[in-house]
């Protein structure tokens, strides 16, 4: 007989203690170039899904200890050479989110309106791009020039190119011909010790060029991270301010992984042409580049005859259901294959905790078991495909406690639980046939209006049932949360799978939890209604494993630190890649937020 998992912990937040290894090299200043000596780059192997330490690192023990600064800096521009080659034949997933902000006397810049864009990036001999998104009023040919930038034609135009080339300081031209480095410091990054370096481009540079600062690591003098922008608009163009950070996530390389945007200035009497914060993530590195008939191994399995009743053919309900599986299994498999969802990880046995707490007290019995899957992206929604429950990363992010997360699966839950399957029609193995870039266009699971209300009304009725009916009040203070937020986040409540949360920017979704939930206060420090976003999961850009982060709570002065579905900069703690403990690098958005529970129970603590 099972029994009630009251007592689960989701261990939302854990600080994470990182060993810490450093090595010397001599400080010295740097003095302007003066004739260069020639970089010899190395051949790093590519065709390996991920290449070895001796691989990877037998370049670097070929060379000698830099001496000089200015051995250093010509160090920095081959390791920088040679990520570019490394990376030449990846095609990770690139996402950005953007909202515009505008000024609120008591919340200081909340968003104004949003814009989400998601696609491919191919690294090979420039960076271009292929959208997943198809957006009908976009210009068609994006210029591979624009560097962070917008146009300004009758109005501000989002370039999503833009963005993606912040990954690299200079992608052709990064040398000592273009650029005059500056020697400022030494710092720690997390547990990794840097040479800090300004860059300035020379005086005849040519436009486009970086203007700013850069982290190198004194291992193998690699760049972490770059912090800037690029110089000399010309008038109708604008290039943004970006933080663009790199995570050693294979041995021997800092691979991009997190980009963070902000234009704006509302100091008194200022007055902005644009105003925005913007998040850009990469992952997805290590797809398409292993196949699967290079494991196969010749096995053969003699077959064994079963005379048992049992084994004969299905039933016509068994065969129903035995057909939704293999589309579900199908979809499951094409998501994760272009990207879009997760391998099977922790987070996917906390979602399976709260699935069977609702389960087992509203005595659910169902021919098979329920399984739950993360999303990889930040746009909040869910879906369900036969038993597959999925919820996106970025919802989860968002969610303020247990209580509403359960809020957020029982509703899918209910969905199966009321026969509303969807997706048989992908048992057909040919309707999987189509490119990563067209799978909004090829899959959907969105149910009528009536089967929305029907699953809505099912799921209180389970949550009442459950451990976790003292909690909806903090899931109902979540709904009026987001119907606040609602006519200005479009962009991120825009479901390109499942069926939206709201319409027209008014919250559908379980609302009869909102209309009984206590009054919305934002200056009641501990209402927390609901988080930031990248405040619960950390996507491992490599593998593209998800993980709960692992972050101290900070503790809430003021309503302004709520920000509640905005974009805030990223921190990761960096560390060295290590084998036995990858991924090397502990990833929140920056300062960390939590409303943890310790039950289901429990009341959350308000932190931020």
């Amino acid at each position: 007989m099972r029994k009630v998992m009251n007592n689960m912990n989701m261990n939302w937040m854990i600080l994470a203690l990182l060993a810490v290894t450093m090595t010397a090299v001599a400080q010295q200043p740097a003095s302007a170039p003066q004739n260069p000596q020639p970089v010899a780059a190395a051949q790093p192997e590519q065709t390996a899904a991920q290449p070895s330490q001796a691989q990877s690192g037998q370049a670097q023990s070929n060379l000698a200890p830099p001496t000089t600064m200015d051995q250093v800096i010509d160090r920095v521009i081959m390791r920088e050479k040679e990520l570019i080659k490394f990376l030449s034949l990846r095609t990770p997933i690139v996402e950005t989110y953007l909202q515009n902000l505008i000024q609120d006397p008591q919340l200081g810049p909340i968003p104004q309106d949003d814009h989400y864009f998601l696609g491919r990036m191919d690294l090979s001999e420039s960076i271009d791009r292929s959208d997943y998104l198809k957006d009908k009023g976009k210009d068609e040919g994006m210029e591979k020039h624009l560097l962070g930038e917008f146009t300004k034609k009758f109005k501000f135009q989002y370039r999503p190119l833009g963005f993606s080339w912040m990954i690299f300081v200079d992608r052709d031209d990064f040398d000592r011909q273009h650029y005059d480095f500056h020697y400022a410091r030494r710092e720690f990054l997390g547990d990794v010790r840097c040479l800090v370096f300004d860059l300035t481009p020379k005086k005849d540079a040519g436009r486009g060029r970086f203007l700013g600062r850069i982290w190198v690591e004194d291992q193998d003098f690699n760049i972490v991270r770059l912090n800037g922008t690029y110089a000399r608009p010309t008038r109708n163009n604008y290039y943004f301010h970006m933080d663009s950070w790199r995570l050693n996530l294979v041995p021997g390389y800092w691979v991009p992984s997190y980009i963070y945007s902000e234009e704006g200035d509302f100091t008194a009497g200022a007055k902005n042409k644009i105003a925005f914060k913007a998040q850009t993530r990469m992952w997805g590195y290590n797809l398409k580049t292993g196949t699967p008939n290079d494991e196969l191994t010749n096995i053969r399995v003699e077959s064994v005859k079963d005379s048992t009743p049992t084994a004969q053919d299905a039933t016509p309900l068994a065969a129903e259901r035995e057909w939704q599986q293999q589309a579900e299994d199908n979809v499951v498999e094409r998501l994760e294959r272009a990207g879009l969802l997760a391998p099977e990880g922790d987070v996917d046995k906390i979602l399976q905790t709260v699935v069977n707490n609702l389960e087992i007290t509203n005595n659910i019995e169902l021919p098979r078991p329920v399984r739950t899957r993360v999303l990889t992206t930040s746009p909040l929604e869910t879906f369900s495909v036969g038993n597959t429950i999925v919820v996106s990363r970025g919802l989860i992010d968002v969610l303020p406690d247990e209580g509403s997360l359960a809020m957020v699966l029982s509703h899918e839950l209910a969905h199966i639980v009321l026969g509303h399957n969807l997706g048989s029609q992908y048992a057909f193995n040919d309707r999987m046939l189509f490119s990563d870039e067209a799978t909004y266009q090829n899959l959907g699971f969105k149910h009528i209006p009536e089967e929305e209300t029907a699953a809505d009304k099912k799921a209180i009725e389970m949550l009442k049932a459950s451990p976790y009916a003292q909690k909806l009040d903090s899931a109902g203070l979540f709904i009026k949360a987001l119907q606040a937020r609602a006519p200005q986040l479009s962009a991120l409540l825009q479901a390109h799978l499942g069926n939206n949360i709201t319409e027209n920017g008014t919250v559908t979704r379980m609302a009869q939890l909102g209309t009984s939930a206590p009054a919305l206060d934002w200056n009641k420090l501990d209402q927390i209604a609901a988080l930031p976003l990248g405040g619960r999961v950390k996507l491992n850009p490599w593998d593209d494993k998800v993980e709960i982060v692992k972050a101290q709570p900070v503790a809430i002065t003021s309503a302004r630190d709520k920000m509640p579905f905005e974009v805030t900069p990223f921190y990761p703690r960096l560390s060295r890649y290590s084998a036995a403990s990858a991924p090397a690098a502990t990833t929140a958005a920056a300062p960390p937020t939590t409303a943890t529970t310790a039950n289901a129970n429990s009341s959350p603590t308000p932190t931020n």
